[in-house]
């Protein structure tokens, strides 16, 4: 089966404020890969962020946080950045944060 990918404002926002285009590319390469077993792929995350799923991308530098809604057949592209553990600009922080306020 295959899912539609859908990306949010906030992905397409992350993914133009990277610079290099090749590294934009490849994480855009990555995320159309998960129109094939989005469950498989990646980990599932916990916490604030249960229910989301998060896979490597570019170089294993950049993370993906997805939901997969399968009632819908659709990937939901939410957020992409760089993995900083201990940094207040890490994916998971990050996502973390607009989470709280609603904004993914």
């Amino acid at each position: 089966m295959r899912y539609d990918v859908q990306a949010t404002p906030t992905f397409e926002e992350m993914i133009a404020g990277i610079s290099d285009r090749r590294l934009r590319g490849l994480i855009l390469d990555r995320a159309d890969k998960l129109s094939t077993e989005p469950e498989v792929q990646g980990k599932a995350l916990g916490g604030e962020l249960r229910g989301l799923r998060s896979v490597r991308a570019a170089q294993g530098r950049y993370r993906i946080i997805y939901e997969v809604e399968r009632s819908q057949v659709t990937v939901l592209l939410l957020a992409a950045g760089l993995r900083r553990a201990g940094h207040r600009k890490d994916i998971y922080a990050l996502t973390e944060r607009l989470a709280r306020f609603g904004l993914i």
